[in-house]
């Protein structure tokens, strides 16, 4: 795809040699994420950062990835104190603010609000997540960070064997996820969940039909084994009509230590797309777990801000001149790896 001024909207979009363009620039933000150098490739933009929909590690890793490159961020992070609670369409929202960004970054509750943002921003607008729907830039980083844990072990993407957890029905990092490995090779699927918590039969049916394996299952312990990444969902109690509906599920699935090295392999990898539940009643990954070598999740966020920094830089159009504006940084920085 031609990633200059283009909108980022789902990972459909997105065909192998794109994922691995995005990899390539992500790998060369390390020096400015690690805060070694810094760079004023974006100096004087502007990013909206426009979240109706509670958020915190996918709204400051957007803002800090845009300050990063030099940018500029505006944030509006609640509905109640936008022009939207008086009646504004969309279309006018789109319309105002697209005039004062150069990029938008968007969350959503509603499924599809998001694109129909886009249609009507003069500026290109990142899905920040719509609804049960999609949230490509979540995907394109749990993807990022599956490759560098699998190759720091020998492994790749082909061929490997995943476990979801938890509430795949409405967890739209899990949609996205799985909607991007259909561009990988014979991979393996255990999907565990309950059973009216279950991935959408018709993203199951896609990966069949391209040739992986998909197994679903409410059984967690014998869903677990042989997998070399373990990829766990919080209830997403927000899609539920209440809280006690949401009450019904949580805490059925929960990783810890213990159950980690009675079923799965010594080098399973452990994500979570955050926020881990990590109240008594739902506990869906364990504290105990927080020193494993093998847990990933923090990783993970460290990894988000690199893949949104990539993409800034390639639909901006500055990934080639970044470099020109780097330079060292003046602050303490050792204690942060």
């Amino acid at each position: 795809m031609n990633f200059r001024g283009a909108h980022i909207l789902s990972v459909a979009q997105f065909a192998r040699q794109d994922v691995d363009k995005i990899f390539r620039v992500a790998d060369r933000m390390e020096p400015f994420a690690h805060r070694r150098q810094v760079s004023k490739a974006l100096d004087g933009a502007i990013l909206g950062n426009m979240f109706f929909e509670p958020s915190t590690r996918t709204r400051v890793s957007f803002g800090c990835a845009f300050n990063l490159l030099g940018g500029h961020v505006r944030e509006t992070a609640d509905v109640d104190s936008s022009s939207i609670a008086k009646g504004e369409s969309l279309f006018d929202t789109a319309r105002v603010i697209s005039g004062y960004s150069d990029v938008i970054v968007m969350r959503h509750p509603r499924v599809g609000s998001v694109a129909e943002f886009a249609e009507a921003s003069r500026v290109p607008v990142i899905n920040g997540g719509d609804g049960s729907n999609e949230h490509p830039s979540q995907a394109l980083l749990d993807l990022y960070t599956i490759k560098k844990e699998l190759q720091s072990q020998g492994g790749t993407i082909d061929g490997m064997s995943i476990a979801m957890v938890g509430d795949l029905k409405h967890g739209r990092t899990v949609h996205s996820l799985s909607q991007l490995l259909l561009l990988y090779k014979d991979i393996r699927f255990t999907l565990i969940s309950p059973r009216e918590l279950s991935m959408p039969a018709d993203i199951v049916d896609r990966l069949r039909q391209e040739g992986h394996e998909v197994a679903e299952t409410d059984d967690m312990e014998s869903g677990l084994q042989d997998n070399d990444t373990v990829y766990l969902t919080r209830i997403q109690e927000e899609r539920f009509t209440t809280k006690l509906e949401a009450d019904i599920y949580r805490g059925r699935f929960r990783l810890n230590q213990a159950i980690y090295t009675r079923h799965c392999q010594p080098n399973t990898v452990i994500m979570h797309p955050l926020p881990r539940d990590s109240r008594a009643e739902a506990n869906e990954l364990d504290a105990d777990l927080n020193q494993h070598p093998n847990l990933a999740i923090f990783r993970q966020t460290d990894n988000g801000v690199l893949v949104r920094m990539a993409l800034f830089a390639l639909i901006l159009d500055v990934e080639d001149k970044i470099a020109d504006t780097a330079a060292d940084v003046g602050w303490y920085t050792e204690r942060r790896f």
